[in-house]
């Protein structure tokens, strides 16, 4: 008699060690544990620790809660502007009810994904190419609103979409760089004229000081002399001043004799 209490007993034993290890289930801290008792939704998502479920009538599905990164493969497309780009992207997304990713969705992840493609298409679309390239901010929050408006109803949050990067052709790539070299030569063109206009302006100043003051035109002769002699040149020249042709002209023409004076009318010689 004994020994059958003893070998109940035992039985017992095994048949509740193996129940338990059947039934036990551990979720991580940062998993969300659903089950499905007979197809249907059981209570609230299990919390991260140890847990039990009815072996061959619960399933326990685990719902990773981290923030996933997924990468957009690049999507080819044409812009407003008639300008066929490759533009890829990534998206931070996590989910935040774990019984609608399982329950409302087949899968969350390939859902997001192909969502994320269709949204980036349409924004290249309606996008020109100059938005692309350098108001990148405003399209990523455009992107956003667009994969996170269905991603709701799959208990799926879009934390956050950024554009990587944007593949232009290589004739766009030529012409964008002709142009850019175009506006610079353009600019430098205008900043030597203002230069110009400046000094002209410098010097008719300088040239109304010099005309009341003769002697500072004289200084600014022995001025350029001492500057030329600096550099030790072997040659000096040296500026000949105008006024001093001017006088020599004047000194080379010659004196037109002086036509005598008629004696006044009724005046007589006295012999």
């Amino acid at each position: 008699m004994v020994e059958e209490l003893l070998v109940a007993a035992a039985t017992a034993a095994s048949v509740g060690a193996v129940y338990l290890a059947a039934a036990a289930r551990v979720v991580k801290q940062y998993e969300r544990g659903v089950v499905l008792r007979l197809g249907r939704l059981r209570g609230e998502p299990r919390g991260p620790g140890f847990t039990l479920v009815v072996p061959g009538v619960d399933r326990l599905h685990k719902v990773n809660m981290q923030i996933v990164t997924m990468p957009v493969p690049a999507q080819e497309g044409i812009t407003r502007d008639n300008v066929t780009v490759r533009v890829d992207a990534v998206v931070y997304f996590k989910v935040v009810d774990a019984s609608h990713a399982i329950i409302r969705v087949e899968d969350y992840r390939f859902a997001v994904s192909q969502m994320a493609q269709t949204s980036l298409r349409s924004i290249i679309g309606k996008s020109d190419l100059d938005d692309l390239l350098s108001n990148r901010e405003k399209l990523n929050q455009g992107l956003e609103l667009m994969i996170d408006s269905p991603a709701v109803d799959w208990g799926v949050s879009i934390d956050r979409v950024e554009i990587k990067d944007v593949s232009l052709p290589e004739t766009m790539k030529r012409s964008m760089a002709r142009q850019a070299e175009a506006d610079r030569e353009r600019r430098a063109r205008i900043i030597n004229a203002d230069a110009e206009l400046q000094a002209s302006r410098k010097l008719a100043e300088a040239a109304g000081v010099m005309s009341e003051q003769p002697a500072a035109l004289q200084l600014r002769l022995l001025q350029t002399v001492v500057a030329v002699a600096a550099e030790k040149n072997s040659t000096l020249v040296l500026p000949f001043p105008v006024e001093l042709l001017r006088f020599l002209e004047r000194a080379q023409q010659p004196h037109q004799p002086q036509s005598p004076t008629p004696p006044p009318y009724g005046s007589s010689d006295a012999s």
